[in-house]
């Protein structure tokens, strides 16, 4: 038996038979689309005129019945212009007496001699086209789509000019060298390492997404679908110029402007590419006042509307750049969309209001939020998983860190970005916070402050190098903390912080592990081989920044200069720094990629 080949129609995925299938006989198997397509325009002349049957005629609510039999038609009883008495069954008409009831069916006669000659032009039209040859069909096929390419080439005039909006203050990132020498030589020293993997990147992987260090060639994952976005370029932007390496930032603009293009066939994250893209370009914009990178962001966040297009709202995790289809990822739970993607949009989206003008950037987030505000909430926290079908849960699974963890961070920075006015982000925010310390965060048998993961009614006792972040988060979000609770969050902060340098302090390389148990004896240390790895994450480094500038307790900066030290001694190659897949191995061996959060997050 033939297998049924598949072929995409508007997203979905239908089974046709070859021509050799034996389901058919062969003449049905080869029926041509124009043939088809003729049909399906008759059948759909037809539909149209049904429907314009109901949509022209009298609306029974505020006239009489009309029978589309085209029957006798129910003549109401009319009674006085103020007060009218009928029988059950009866329709009465307030008002103008026998010569409404003239002047309607004088309406009504001329509305079906409409109707009728519609119907017989439409079946004469059917008859015509059913006599012509394939070829003059197929001619006339072709003829209407030329039509429509030249009305779409008319009516693409290219992108509207945006609105001038006033440019934010910007801290001025050029405000001279630190007085301390040893600190002027550590920072010297933070920039070569970025110079070395953007000059690694620009030699062997330019334009691709990543490097491939050891290979010495470009790299790309599957968030970014088959296309090569320069993702790197793009996310290092902001570190570039922050570093004055301007050189380097405009070679990246003029490979922007030449090259960037989001017009390809390639299914790409939603989630990814906002945070890499639309926040790279973003921030480079600011930091430049160059209009190409605000006028990029927005062609890319136009290209991610369409994501929104489900019965709820929720965006889904994938969307196809060129047709606008998304979908979900196979392995979320039933088809869900995850927490820490659709909300990890809000800030980048109402920036892309305040650029455009356009209200639909900050609708869709703020659509998100309400939303999630209605819904109930397992002991108060947020499952990762949310059908974007049905409004849903997935899994109760909870997690400060992979799957949930920016959710919690853009809720607050979301209240900070509007100047502490988004009062309605930060008690989202608060309540949040509140219930993840009651039911995920413990302390170990030592002493440790870890954040656990709450799975189906039960705490798992293990913590994400993502979930490091937090604590610089605690930090962030003490100041403006209800019950004045401040000093207790910076306290947590403090306490976080310390726990993941112990993961990192507890292994052969510095290096943190990518997951890390804190049961049988053994704390803030790898157990499974699949979770000894490190790929140049930042959420530590993140922390330990933020604690140095809340606390200024010299300890977190050589956290920190521990850390760039590590990264530089055992994940530094000739061609870049990659990944390690062991930190608790002396003569680990790498991964091979050079992510681009390197150059965008932990070197800056």
């Amino acid at each position: 038996m033939t297998t049924p080949a598949l072929l995409p129609l508007s997203g979905r995925r239908i089974p046709t038979l070859s021509p050799g299938a034996s389901s058919f006989p062969h003449h049905r198997a080869t029926l041509r689309l124009s043939e088809k397509f003729i049909l399906l325009l008759i059948l759909s002349a037809f539909i149209t005129l049904c429907f314009g049957a109901f949509f022209f005629l009298p609306d029974n609510s505020k006239h009489k019945r009309f029978d589309l039999g085209l029957e006798d038609v129910l003549i109401p009883h009319i009674d006085s212009p103020k007060e009218g008495k009928h029988a059950a069954g009866q329709v009465v008409i307030h008002g103008q007496g026998g010569h409404d009831e003239h002047r309607h069916r004088e309406e009504e006669e001329s509305l079906r001699d409409k109707i009728r000659a519609d119907h017989e032009r439409a079946l004469q039209e059917a008859k015509e086209k059913l006599r012509k040859s394939r070829e003059e069909l197929q001619a006339e096929i072709q003829t209407e789509k030329n039509k429509v390419m030249e009305d779409l080439k008319k009516s693409d005039t290219g992108p509207k000019p945006l609105p001038p909006v006033p440019m934010p203050n910007v801290v001025d990132v050029s405000d001279g060298e630190p007085p301390e020498p040893d600190v002027k030589e550590k920072r010297d020293k933070i920039r070569e390492m970025m110079k070395h993997a953007w000059d690694s990147y620009r030699q062997y992987g330019w334009g691709h997404n990543e490097l491939k260090p050891l290979a010495k060639k470009g790299h790309s994952t599957n968030i970014f679908g088959n296309s090569q976005l320069g993702a790197t370029i793009v996310d290092a932007l902001d570190t570039l110029y922050i570093m004055g390496l301007r050189e380097e930032f405009k070679d990246g603009q003029e490979w922007i402007e030449q090259h960037l293009d989001f017009g390809v066939n390639a299914e790409v994250s939603v989630f990814e590419v906002n945070i890499r893209f639309i926040g790279g370009l973003l921030a480079a914009y600011y930091l430049s006042g160059q209009e190409v990178f605000k006028l990029k962001a927005v062609q890319l966040a136009e290209k991610l509307l369409p994501a929104f297009n489900t019965p709820t709202g929720i965006p889904w995790a994938i969307v196809n750049l060129k047709s606008g289809v998304g979908r979900n990822w196979g392995w979320a739970s039933a088809g869900s969309s995850i927490l820490a993607e659709f909300g990890t949009l809000h800030m980048e989206f109402v920036h892309l209001t305040y650029l455009t003008g356009n209200p639909a950037y900050y609708q869709k987030v703020m659509h998100i939020r309400k939303l999630l505000a209605k819904m109930d909430r397992p002991n108060g926290l947020y499952p990762n998983y949310l059908n974007p079908r049905t409004g849903r849960w997935g899994q109760h699974h909870t997690s400060v860190g992979g799957l949930g963890d920016s959710f919690y961070e853009y809720l607050l920075k979301a209240w900070l970005m509007s100047d502490k006015t988004d009062t309605e982000a930060r008690k989202t925010y608060d309540d949040a916070i509140e219930a993840i310390e009651r039911h995920l965060i413990r302390k170990s048998n030592s002493g440790l402050t870890f954040i656990g993961e709450w799975k189906n009614g039960h705490l798992e006792r293990k913590m994400g190098h993502l979930a490091c972040f937090a604590g610089g988060m605690f930090a962030l979000g003490a100041d403006g903390s209800p019950d004045d609770k401040a000093g207790h969050y910076l306290q947590l902060g403090a306490e976080i912080a310390h726990t993941c340098h112990e993961s990192y302090d507890r292994t052969v390389l510095k290096l943190g592990p990518e997951a890390f148990k804190f049961d049988s004896g053994l704390e803030a240390v790898a157990v499974r081989q699949n979770e000894k790895y490190y790929i140049l994450r930042p959420e530590v480094i993140e922390t330990y920044w933020y604690m140095w500038r809340f606390t200024h307790d010299p300890k977190y900066r050589q956290w920190g200069w521990e850390a760039a030290q590590a990264i530089d001694r055992y994940c530094r190659v000739s061609g870049g720094f990659s990944g390690v897949k062991d930190v608790y191995s002396s003569n680990p061996t790498y991964d091979d990629v050079q992510q681009s959060f390197f150059l965008a997050e932990t070197l800056k």
